[in-house]
């Protein structure tokens, strides 16, 4: 029997996170989706509210799955990318493409990676604020 060093993200702690990035968004006045990915990239959980923006799905799950990879937060990464930056010549020829914008958060636990939440569909620092409330929720 193996014992798991630390808590993998579940399905309710997902469902948390959505919850709290939503919530967040609805105060604000904008409708976002949400995806949240497991410590192995793996699609976890996704909300779209109908009245969101259809390429929102897509840009909250790459935001996620750019925070996963990178063990960062979007919002952390634009200038890296920019022409001088560390990341400039990053390759992208991942499972799914990088994206360098804000609202993708990583999601720790007990100081580890397990997972990545992506918020789309606002301005992207608002992104990051819904995302960044919702993981500090989840604490």
């Amino acid at each position: 029997m193996s014992t798991n060093p630390f808590a993998p993200l579940t399905i309710e702690d997902a469902e948390l996170l959505i919850a709290g990035a939503r919530r967040a968004a609805e105060e604000a006045g904008v409708t976002v989706s949400v995806t949240v990915l497991d410590a192995g990239g793996h699609l976890l959980a996704f909300r779209r509210d109908d009245r969101a923006v259809l390429i929102s799905g897509e840009t909250s799950t790459r935001k996620a799955y750019t925070a996963l990879q990178l063990n960062a937060p979007t919002a952390d990464l634009v200038d890296a990318v920019q022409p001088g930056g560390l990341f400039h010549t990053l390759p992208t020829a991942l499972d799914r493409p990088l994206l360098f914008i804000a609202g993708g958060v990583p999601v720790h636990r007990d100081g580890r990676l397990i997972g990545a939440i992506g918020v789309g569909g606002g301005a992207p620092e608002q992104d990051h604020g819904f995302a960044t409330e919702a993981v500090t929720a989840l604490v």
